[in-house]
């Protein structure tokens, strides 16, 4: 088959892709890396409880799930700039302040700050705005995949700075990585004219329908679950794991986990998408979770149980973490997209900090294994959840500019649209002069749908 030019990302569109994935990936970086080494350093501060450590890791998840959908919406009336700068100078604010001080309290104060600078939902709409329609699910993937490379590097990392510079330091350097984000924003990213673009952006008249909608609150409650286990489990790990290893050698638990981890999860990610097996291989990650949880109950004087335990955890994890957002895409409405995710992405903050205020206040009453019993709790009633969940459609998201195109002839050209081979839903909005489509790429005619995009070459 012919590919029109159209179809290959112009070096503008992949410089655009690259700097709004390393925005996003630097700041989830210096979040991360607390994680694996913040609780040994706190539980060492004067006045300190297990519930104010579970909230100091957790906090920043409330004030991002409550300002990340308020800043986009602000972002389309400012400008996208002015939102993620003053965002990443909040962010950079909160740092300083944690890593200022030895008081707990004024430490949670600054985690709020760091969450309160919630520039995702601007992030993604500026990546939209800097690309054409036909290549926003490549630039979507590659701010993803930043996130997931973000993550593994900060649970390596966070032991090895600890080791020489502490969480004050780790604190200090995220700011740092705040302004190197704001770098970026400024002088790598391309000013452009803005517009809504229903695929990437949260849309107030659609929010209850989505709210609505069972299969993706099933998505949602899912993405909760993860993030609060996760969390949960993050409270207590180091400290067990510093009785078994010297924290400044926890670094070497985190390496081969994460990489094996990675290596294990891909020819599921194959299956569940080549040989359309997503609900089969969901299920049983989620069945893995529940059995590493286990592992972590019964292995907690073992180093090597606790590895292996945390292999099956991440492995899982990863696996769920690629394969949620897909899901979202594949159940969403083809204009409701950016809506369902804005309320995925608010579910996992929540989830992080129900987990972290959760996971401390267990703790100091119940120890480690209540901690690890509320999460098995937690995944055994979202395999419950998730096992009532349709069959996903094999569809992909697309997106079209059609131009101008008169209300009258709106239908027609959504009718035609929609006789294409493999084109499965279309919503046409005249006034964006965009078409939100759903697609089977396997039997997708695409030089005949092209001909109806005025970016065709």
């Amino acid at each position: 088959m012919n590919r029109s030019k159209h179809e290959n990302m112009t070096p503008g569109e992949r410089r655009a892709a690259l700097s709004m994935a390393g925005i996003y990936a630097v700041r989830m970086l210096g979040l991360f890396m607390i994680l694996p080494v913040f609780s040994l350093y706190a539980s060492g501060l004067e006045g300190v409880t297990p519930s104010l450590i579970g909230l100091a890791i957790g906090i920043y998840g409330l004030t991002q799930a409550m300002f990340q959908i308020p800043l986009g919406m602000l972002s389309d009336r400012i400008g996208r700039k002015p939102v993620i700068v003053g965002g990443l100078l909040i962010f950079a604010l909160g740092s300083v302040l944690a890593g200022s001080t030895e008081n707990i309290y004024v430490i949670i104060l600054g985690r709020a700050l760091q969450g309160a600078g919630a520039v995702a939902s601007a992030v993604m709409a500026l990546a939209a705005d800097l690309t054409r329609e036909e290549h926003r699910t490549k630039v979507m993937a590659t701010i993803g995949m930043s996130i997931g490379i973000s993550f593994a590097l900060a649970m390596m990392l966070g032991p090895v700075l600890n080791r020489h510079i502490g969480v004050p330091g780790i604190f200090f350097v995220t700011a740092v990585l705040a302004f190197f984000a704001i770098g970026i924003t400024l002088f790598a990213v391309p000013s452009v004219l803005q517009h809504l673009h229903r695929d990437t952006e949260m849309v107030p008249a659609s929010l209850m329908s989505v709210l609505r909608d069972g299969q993706l609150l099933r998505l949602d409650w899912g993405i909760f679950s993860l993030h609060m286990v996760l969390t949960s489990n993050f409270v207590v790990l180091p400290l067990l794991m510093h009785d078994l290893l010297h924290s400044d050698h926890h670094w070497v638990v985190y390496f081969p986990v994460f990489v094996l981890s990675f290596l294990a999860m891909v020819p599921f990610i194959i299956i569940a998408e080549k040989y359309r097996k997503m609900k089969t291989v969901f299920l049983g990650a989620i069945s893995v979770l529940i059995f590493a949880e286990l592992g972590l109950l019964s292995g907690q004087h073992s180093i090597f149980i606790l590895g292996i335990s945390l292999w099956l955890f991440f492995t899982a994890f990863n696996l769920l973490e690629a394969s949620l957002p897909s899901l979202i895409a594949k159940m969403s409405p083809p204009d409701r997209k950016g809506t369902a995710m804005g309320i995925y992405s608010s579910s996992q903050f929540l989830g992080i900090f129900l987990g972290g205020v959760v996971g401390g206040w267990v703790y100091e009453h119940w120890h480690a294994n209540g901690v690890f019993l509320v999460g098995l709790l937690v995944l055994i009633l979202w395999l419950i959840f998730a096992s009532s969940m349709k069959k996903p459609r094999y569809l992909a998201s697309h997106i079209m500019n059609v131009g101008e195109v008169a209300p009258v002839e709106a239908d027609e050209l959504a009718r035609r649209i929609s006789a294409v081979n493999g084109v499965a839903e279309v919503v046409l909005i005249p006034e964006e002069q965009t078409a939100y489509l759903k697609v089977d790429p396997q039997i997708l005619d695409e030089d005949l749908l092209n001909e109806f995009s005025v970016n065709r070459a």
